[in-house]
């Protein structure tokens, strides 16, 4: 439906326009230009100039094309039904627009976001009488067969309301009347949808201490470098290197509530597999579909670059929606490097004077508003929530130095590097333990602790020493030989080689290997730090390190990732006093 017309098509730049004639329009104002209504947003004013980027492929727009107000900002559409969708940059759902306009996009379709059709089953929990205020619950449907989706009053409704009515339990679409609100003789009726600006934080009541790890099951991240929940984590890497299968390993197996998976800027192809994948991928925690828990966002290298520029506030509004319900949601951008592409592109078509690289000079700030908006917090109607975002980072070349990459390390406290060697040697998750850091091993240390009896802290700091130490030998080893190393220092090489594939490398296709419970990642490091410690203590009373090495206790702990299951960690403790005893026996062998 046409607005108000604000002014007229002045010049075409690609997806930005310069609109002339502006009588009465906004900052950020969600405009339609043209007959063909393509959506557009206001984002600078200049007296009755102002410059519109538009969301579709502007080919066919002509100056003098009307330009059509509509008095609101770009908005998320919010209510049942999200989830398990798939939409684009601009929060429209792809399959409804597939059956409206074929296998391309049409100009100007538009599609709600959320079924206006469905029924949903509808339980009040506040009364007539009742005050509430914005944030808080009037009712709740089961969205999925796990997601419980609360509707709240819309954060934009300030001060306290009185119920006045609220509709009976039932089966109801989300337009449909469920409560009437009154402040001060003013009513407000409210449905199952509300609308939030996509550019705008969603409000909340307090930020909370992060203190608890986002568990991934991988065990070079939960026990080396490991990430809170409502934290931030950059994954950069070259082309090859793992990012999106990183991402999408996540995704099937922590342990967030909600999904939001973006898809900026990617190939087509990278897109094809996640929308084939995710539907046939099973929740390990409920056995039916991850879909079940899942939103998508496809936004591929061929659509509109504007539209990719505003993909990523469209899935971090989303996100933050689910979180003021009290979920953990998860957001997996990849990549943001495609991101920063479409804002240098954008800012070039506005003729903004370019920064390092051609990037424009608040490239940090937006790096730095989007990561803000994740954290662990306090809702507005009590509840705890929090919003943990993990994202990819697509340098040139492999090289970290460059503007996205180096920005995006000031405004994250988790690193996970990916490393190309690591990559072509068929390790994976191809993360260097050299380059890679995480600031909430800290925080997490008393998590960690109480379901460790003290260990994993004392335990990671130890064997990241020794995987130090070992890159220093490598060095000489390269100058040398091993030969000139004494068994001591051999010895080191080989601990960090059993922890390299025993430990850090996983097999995302092997049953057992894909996923590790904490508990397991616990009693796996404990057992090759006391490998470490026993065959020093050997090696100094006069062992052979090679005889230490053709223990076949040593060759079940090589193979322990693939044999031992997380419900049987109690072999685990079997090879330490299998280990032990071979120790003990070997030692005496060799005692004078």
């Amino acid at each position: 439906m046409q607005g108000r017309i604000i002014g007229q098509v002045k010049r075409v730049n690609g997806p930005v326009l310069q609109v002339k004639g502006i009588t009465d329009a906004a900052m950020m104002e969600l405009v339609h230009v043209g007959e063909g209504q393509i959506v557009g947003e206001i984002v600078k004013l200049s007296g009755s100039t102002a410059t519109v980027q538009v969301y579709e492929d502007a080919t066919g727009i002509a100056p003098g094309d009307n330009v059509y107000g509509s008095g609101m900002s770009l908005s998320c559409e919010l209510g049942p039904g999200l989830i398990g969708n798939i939409y684009d940059g601009i929060q429209r759902p792809l399959e409804e627009l597939r059956r409206l306009s074929g296998d391309f996009i049409g100009k100007g379709i538009s599609a709600g976001a959320v079924d206006e059709k469905r029924l949903w089953h509808f339980v009040p929990v506040v009364s007539v009488g009742d005050t509430v205020s914005r944030g808080m619950v009037l009712g709740e449907v089961d969205e999925t067969s796990r997601v419980r989706h609360r509707i709240m009053v819309p954060s934009s409704m300030q001060g306290e309301w009185t119920v006045i009515s609220v509709e009976s339990e039932g089966d109801y679409d989300v337009r449909h009347e469920i409560a009437v609100l009154e402040q001060d003789g003013r009513q407000k009726r409210l449905d199952m949808v509300q609308y939030h600006p996509i550019r705008v934080p969603r409000p909340i009541k307090d930020r909370m201490n992060l203190d608890v790890p986002l568990i991934t099951g991988l065990r070079v991240i939960d026990s080396l470098f490991p990430l809170a929940k409502g934290g931030t984590v950059a994954i950069p890497g070259g082309f090859g290197t793992g990012k999106t299968m990183t991402q999408h390993s996540i995704a099937q197996w922590c342990d967030a509530d909600i999904i939001v998976y973006i898809g900026c800027g990617e190939r087509g192809n990278e897109m094809t597999d996640v929308l084939r994948e995710f539907p046939h991928l099973v929740d390990p925690r409920t056995g039916k579909s991850l879909m079940e828990r899942t939103i998508l966002i496809a936004n591929t290298s061929n659509m509109p670059v504007s539209a990719r520029e505003a993909s990523i506030y469209t899935g971090i509004t989303m996100a933050e929606y689910y979180r003021d319900m009290g979920y953990n949601v998860a957001i997996m951008a990849d990549s943001t490097s495609r991101w920063a592409e479409a804002l240098r592109e954008l800012s070039g078509r506005m003729e903004e004077m370019p920064a390092e690289e051609g990037f424009p000079a608040y490239l940090a700030t937006r790096i730095a508003q989007f990561y803000e908006r994740a954290g662990h917090v306090r809702t507005l109607c009590g509840e705890e929530g929090s919003v943990s975002i993990i994202g990819a980072v697509s340098p040139p070349g492999g090289d970290f130095s460059e503007p996205v990459t180096q920005h995006t390390r000031r405004f994250v406290r988790c690193f996970w590097g990916l490393d190309r060697s690591l990559a072509s040697a068929r390790h994976y998750p191809a993360i260097s333990w050299l380059d890679s850091y995480s600031e909430y091993a800290g925080e997490l240390k008393s998590w960690w602790d109480d379901r460790s009896q003290g260990k994993w802290s004392r335990n990671r700091a130890r064997i990241m020493e020794l995987l130090q130490k070992e890159t220093r030998l490598q060095q000489i080893v390269k100058l040398v030989g091993a030969d000139a190393l004494p068994d001591s220092q051999n010895f080191i090489l080989e601990v960090c080689t059993l922890f390299k594939n025993a430990f850090l490398q996983q097999n995302a296709f092997d049953e057992i290997d894909r996923y590790c419970s904490p508990e397991k990642q616990i009693a796996m490091m404990d057992l090759i730090l006391t490998y470490y410690d026993e065959g020093s203590q050997a090696i100094a009373q006069g062992v052979p390190m090679v005889k230490i090495r053709r223990l076949s206790v040593v060759q079940e702990m090589a193979r322990m990732r693939f044999n031992i299951s997380n419900d049987r960690i109690e072999e685990i403790d079997r090879l330490a006093l299998k280990l032990h005893r071979s120790m003990t026996q070997l030692g005496g062998l060799y005692e004078d």
